[in-house]
């Protein structure tokens, strides 16, 4: 293995060409013949030639470098997404920088900073803060947020999973099996999935003709994590004694914590308590009994997050198009 690194002119002597057409070679970019790539290519490959991407970066302002910023990567369902993100754009011949902000205004900050300065051609945003620090960046950075609604609309693209819906559907599949009390246990936060999934909620009571009280929306400590939060916050309503027949938690995690506790205190899940969870993470699955939950397609928010920011950066998206809703499903489980 050689020590030092050939240079481009070196290249173009071995090669018998000019400068200008190893770099259009090394770049597939501009014209030249099939004989003449070969030749430059052999000549690449036996001194072992390795293209300076910082060079390149500048030269062609593109890193060929997505950044993707997660909340919390050992949450199952992100992680799931930026798995199938990762995916993607190795395909399209992307490298991809991830990104744990541990849901930390400032470290965010620090990491968009950084990513500005590598030169990504386009970030992704998953659910964590309530807007997207765009204001920090030096580029136009082409920006897709995943259920994580923009509060600037300028070059940034919007998907997320009919959270409304699945508020509705919940509730509604509680109300079916005979439900009358009906908790919500969530996070008290400016989240757009957090809150759109309360609206169904609310509005899935109201249409069956439900009061919806307030004692009924029950929000954890953000302080602890979800499943032991939700644990106090469910234990609570039993000390004060108020009465509930079914509970919809906004995760799955706050459901095990729901599950768990009210097993925990000589109730019987279904027959006396009846949850629905969200996301249908494995935990859902192989909870005992099995949880029903609404399921997100991170599948297919992935890749539509994906085509739409590669849309972008090819210059390909139309503004108007830039906002998708992905549908949810209805996993029937035996917590109902």
């Amino acid at each position: 293995m050689k020590s030092t690194q050939i240079s481009i002119k070196e290249i173009a002597r071995l090669s018998g060409v000019s400068v200008a057409t190893v770099s259009r070679v090394i770049n597939n970019n501009g014209r030249f013949s099939e004989e003449t790539r070969e030749k430059v290519i052999k000549v690449i490959e036996e001194n072992q030639y390795e293209i300076n991407s910082i060079a390149k970066s500048l030269r062609m302002n593109k890193s060929q470098t997505i950044g993707v910023l997660v909340p919390d990567i050992s949450n199952e369902f992100f992680a799931a997404v930026v798995l199938e993100i990762e995916r993607f754009f190795f395909e399209e011949g992307y490298s991809t920088i991830i990104c744990n902000t541990a849901k930390n205004a400032d470290k965010e900050k620090e990491y968009l900073k950084t990513l500005d300065g590598k030169m990504v051609d386009g970030l992704v945003c998953i659910s964590g803060q309530e807007e997207v620090l765009t204001n920090i960046l030096k580029r136009k950075v082409p920006i897709v947020c995943i259920d994580r609604r923009p509060k600037v609309h300028s070059n940034v693209a919007f998907v997320e999973s009919n959270h409304y819906e699945g508020g509705r559907m919940a509730t509604e599949e509680l109300i079916r099996k005979g439900c009358r009390d009906i908790l919500v246990l969530t996070k008290k936060n400016n989240l757009s999935s957090v809150n759109e999934r309360l609206s169904g909620y609310m509005d899935a009571l109201k249409e069956a003709g439900l009061p919806v009280h307030e004692y009924q929306i029950v929000y954890i400590d953000t302080k602890k994590d979800n499943l032991e939060a939700a644990k106090l916050a469910i234990q609570n309503q039993l000390d004060q004694r108020i009465s509930f027949d079914g509970i919809f938690a906004t995760n799955d995690w706050m459901g095990l914590g729901a599950l768990l506790v009210l097993q925990e205190n000589g109730y019987k899940i279904p027959e006396q308590v009846k949850i629905v969870g969200f996301d249908n993470i494995l935990i859902s699955k192989y909870c005992n009994p099995p949880m029903t939950t609404i399921d997100q397609d991170r599948v297919v928010l992935a890749n539509k997050a994906c085509r739409f920011l590669l849309d972008m950066i090819e210059g390909n998206a139309l503004a108007s198009e830039l906002h998708q809703v992905v549908p949810v499903t209805l996993i029937q489980r035996h917590t109902t």
